[in-house]
């Protein structure tokens, strides 16, 4: 499997759209590409499932390396484990669905899927590099994108939330680059991610760069305290602006906490441990019980993110194979999850012209495929068993109970108190939006989601479903390379 393809595509289909003189077209060649995409991904995962049982103790496959900045010492290697491959089949999903709910878009028609396709690509590139240099590219690919989507073609405060999230992802950028450059000095002028792995980095050492790399991808990933900019970069942003920041976006700096931070800081991770778990949990509770006071839609999805994504980060923190599994999981759950709570709040609001809960009811009565996709996507975000978001909190809770220290204990129970805080929350939007009498009668002459929106919507049901209802094979991928970390940790 060529490894390059996977940064090829979205390249060549961004730059392909902007051909067309007809927006349909554009379109049309936005969704193919979304399509080659998602091929490449399966053929990813079925071969890397083959190559994984012919060599079960490679930390990386389909390992392949080209010389870019020789005096650096910066190279294209690219590589990837069983959680990059979990990684790229989410983008995927993720991609092809943004693509479809963005069918309507008729502003500047090539240029917003020229930028949906560079937050493709940063994200393809960030998974499968194993040069840090490289991987700091590619996130800083995703970042203007984002600005741009919010600030052209985004509502609300779109300006002030288009200024906020650059700023402060630049600032977890900032906080990137340098540990990066603390690790590159600290190993002999390298950037290479398994040759850091093997490198004996002094403890004290690793004390001053961990909570640099950590906190600057912990600003991408809704890390408390620095969690601001979610709520208004979400709610600004316009649907598939949407899906991207939290289904794709925040799991960059999920990704990088445990690809950098805790596999390559391992004595560091152990010495901050308690702090993330603290942090985590406070996270947790405190989106949980602030999604509660919300009534517009896309602040409920929002804050009710950072409590999930907050998860993530618990699961780090406990430093447990278990719950780094869970970690993971939560990761691709999540989104799909967000990703669709994101498609449906635009389809909604695409027809009512209103986000607030207490403006709408009885919706099931004109639009029985879009309020079953939200039911769908409710239920699994408060844990429903057959649902991806059951899976994955439940093996974060076992694996964080894995460790009996008070800490641990205490912010497990904490975890566990936020997911019926969730289904307060949950099930009232459902009951206000979906539910009871019709508070408009224009709202009975609704139409249902069109073809691509049911498309975008299956796709994303699809991936929920594959990992609630049949969990080991994603659980079979991600213990191999779990386990790589772990041997670090030990």
């Amino acid at each position: 499997m060529n490894l390059l393809l996977l940064i090829l595509t979205p390249l060549l289909t961004a730059i392909a759209v902007l051909l067309p003189r007809n927006k349909q077209h554009v379109k049309w060649v936005s969704f193919f590409g979304s399509i080659v995409q998602s091929a490449l991904a399966f053929v990813l995962f079925f071969a890397f499932r083959r190559a994984r049982t012919e060599d079960p103790s490679s930390p990386m496959l389909f390992e392949q390396k080209h010389k870019l900045f020789e005096a650096l010492n910066i190279n294209l290697h690219l590589g990837v484990d069983g959680i990059s491959v979990a990684m790229i089949l989410l983008t995927s999903f993720v991609v092809t669905a943004g693509v479809l709910v963005s069918w309507n878009v008729e502003k500047m028609t090539k240029e917003f899927h020229f930028l949906l396709m560079l937050l493709a690509l940063g994200a393809y590139g960030l998974f499968i590099s194993l040069d840090l240099f490289v991987l700091f590219f590619f996130l800083e690919i995703s970042v203007i994108p984002k600005y741009l989507l919010i600030g052209i073609w985004g509502s609300g405060k779109k300006e002030y939330a288009a200024n906020k999230l650059a700023l402060m992802l630049m600032s977890g950028s900032a906080l990137i680059l340098v540990g990066i450059l603390g690790l590159y000095f600290s190993n002999n002028r390298d950037f290479d991610l398994l040759s850091l792995s093997r490198a004996s980095i002094p403890g004290s050492v690793q004390d001053i760069i961990f909570p640099l790399v950590f906190t600057g991808f912990g600003v991408f990933t809704a890390l408390f305290p620095f969690h601001t900019w979610v709520p208004d970069g979400h709610s600004s942003a316009p649907t598939a602006g949407s899906m991207f920041l939290a289904g794709i976006s925040m799991k960059l700096g999920g990704y990088g906490c445990l690809r950098i931070a805790i596999f390559l800081l391992p004595q560091a991770a152990k010495h901050y441990a308690d702090i993330i778990i603290i942090l985590s949990a406070i996270g947790v509770l405190y989106g949980a019980f602030v999604t509660m006071m919300q009534r517009d839609l896309k602040y409920i999805n929002a804050y009710s993110s950072v409590s999930h994504v907050g998860f993530s980060l618990l699961a780090l923190g406990m430093l447990t194979q278990t719950a780094m599994v869970g970690a993971v999981m939560q990761m691709v759950s999540h989104g799909l999850m967000t990703a669709l709570f994101f498609a449906v709040i635009g389809m909604i609001y695409d027809r009512t012209h209103t986000r607030m809960v207490n403006e709408m009811g009885g919706l099931m009565k004109a639009m029985p495929f879009i309020t079953t996709a939200f039911f769908i996507v409710g239920l699994c975000s408060l844990g429903l068993p057959g649902l991806s978001g059951f899976v994955a909190e439940m093996t974060i809770l076992v694996g964080s109970w894995e460790n009996s220290g008070l800490v641990h204990r205490a912010a497990t129970v904490a975890a566990v108190l936020s997911i019926v805080v969730t289904a307060v929350y949950i099930l009232r939007a459902i009951a206000h939006t979906a539910m009871g009498p019709v508070k408009h009668e224009r709202h009975l002459q609704l139409k249902d989601a069109a073809w691509n929106e049911k498309l975008a919507a299956v796709i994303l049901i699809a991936g929920i479903l594959s990992i609630g209802l049949a969990p080991g094979w994603l659980s079979d991928l991600l213990k191999p390379a779990t386990e790589v970390i772990m041997n670090k940790l030990k």
